[in-house]
């Protein structure tokens, strides 16, 4: 299956990193294309491939996916065997719930935390409501490791979309230094740990200044 994904800065753009992890679960081989972002002509670049003006984007034999989350349906519809999902189904539905609560919410985290893998210094101060997101951001990973069935470091033990697709929160949460529970800087540390992980920080930071 021939699978390219397009997408924004490695630096910037988080919801391309959901989608570049995703990918990486599945284990299928892929191509990518970098649009950067706010530049003048980043929308009619991103417009030759999709009407939405927004990246991600993968282009598949099916047609072209738009949007994270679906991106992430998807991958996990045609790569059953990978275990995209937990196989559980508690697990499972849980892990849905979870992305999509962050795919329409955490508005004050978001907006006052901007995504950038080369920052390294706190929000001062932290708004009411930054702080009110941080707080139920941890006790929904809490819910999501509450009903895993699965050994291991990650949310549901073993790598999943879910994973995929809080690790920009555990950017934002190291990028800004918040002090976090035990439990909760380890799940951190995994997400950084994650070669899939390392691979994209590691170009988005040679991206510096460029």
């Amino acid at each position: 299956m021939s699978l390219h994904l397009i997408i924004g800065d490695k630096l910037y753009s988080s919801w391309s990193l959901r989608a570049a992890l995703a990918l990486e679960l599945t284990g299928a081989p892929y191509t990518e294309a970098l649009i950067k972002l706010n530049q003048p002509d980043t929308r009619e670049r991103i417009l030759k491939h999709s009407p939405t003006g927004k990246v991600p984007l993968l282009k598949t034999a099916h047609g072209t996916v738009a949007d994270s989350l679906a991106i992430g349906e998807y991958l996990a519809e045609q790569f059953p065997d990978a275990g995209l999902w937990p196989k559980d189904t508690a697990a499972r539905a849980q892990a849905r719930s979870a992305c999509a609560q962050m795919h329409a919410g955490f508005f004050a985290m978001r907006g006052n935390m901007p995504f950038d893998l080369s920052r390294d210094a706190p929000l001062s101060p932290v708004p009411a409501d930054v702080q009110a997101d941080v707080e139920r951001m941890l006790a929904l990973w809490a819910e999501c490791r509450s009903v895993a069935t699965d050994a291991g470091p990650f949310l549901f033990g073993r790598a999943t979309l879910a994973d995929a697709y809080f690790a920009p929160i555990a950017v934002r949460l190291r990028t800004y230094q918040v002090k976090l529970p035990v439990a909760d800087e380890a799940y951190v540390e995994t997400i950084y740990q994650w070669p899939a992980f390392k691979a994209w920080q590691k170009a988005g930071l040679e991206e510096v200044g460029q």
